[in-house]
């Protein structure tokens, strides 16, 4: 498998689960304000997050274009919901910088993907789900969930996100670098 880039893997099913997150993102900031869809948008880049990946490796097409543009539509949702949740008052700048704490650590994996055929790659001849990346998942939607319907234990899930955040992003690292 080579390294490069196909604008035809980008229409396999796991590029499309990939791509639907970018309308969800752009929608987000028009269903903030009403929790049922705030949540539901969420639930729905969830579930497409957990199967792009699965459906890579049941279907055999885990591709590098797949292994690039999973994380970085993965990144466009997540720093769109951030920036309205900032933007109408749910979260402070602080509060997000510690949801964030898995994308930002991860962040410059990110762009050696994007730049090194060779890392993509590697990658994409091993996919894996990263457990400790799914649970860091799981805890952002369970921390903005709260937030968003003005739950007392909002803190507890931002610090449970945070903590898991810099497990996953450190076991993300370790992959990385054993490739």
């Amino acid at each position: 498998m080579t390294g490069h880039y196909r604008l035809k893997d980008v229409v396999l099913v796991p590029g499309l689960l990939s791509l639907a997150r970018v309308p969800l993102a752009l929608v987000f900031p028009f269903v903030v304000e009403r929790p049922f869809w705030a949540l539901a948008v969420l639930l729905v880049a969830g579930v497409t997050d957990v199967l792009d990946g699965y459906a890579a490796r049941r279907l055999g097409q885990a591709t590098p274009t797949g292994a690039a543009l999973d994380p970085v539509t993965d990144k466009f949702f997540v720093l769109t919901v951030a920036a309205t949740l900032i933007a109408s008052g749910h979260f402070s700048v602080v509060t997000v910088l510690l949801l964030s704490t898995r994308e930002l650590l991860e962040l410059p994996l990110v762009v050696w993907f994007a730049l090194s055929s060779k890392a993509r790659s590697a990658r994409a001849e091993k996919p894996s789900a990263n457990v400790f990346g799914k649970l860091a998942t799981v805890l952002q939607f369970a921390a903005v969930s709260a937030a968003l319907l003005g739950s007392p234990s909002t803190a507890f899930w931002i610090g449970a996100t945070a903590v898991a955040g810099i497990v996953a992003a450190l076991s993300y690292w370790k992959r990385a670098l054993a490739l």
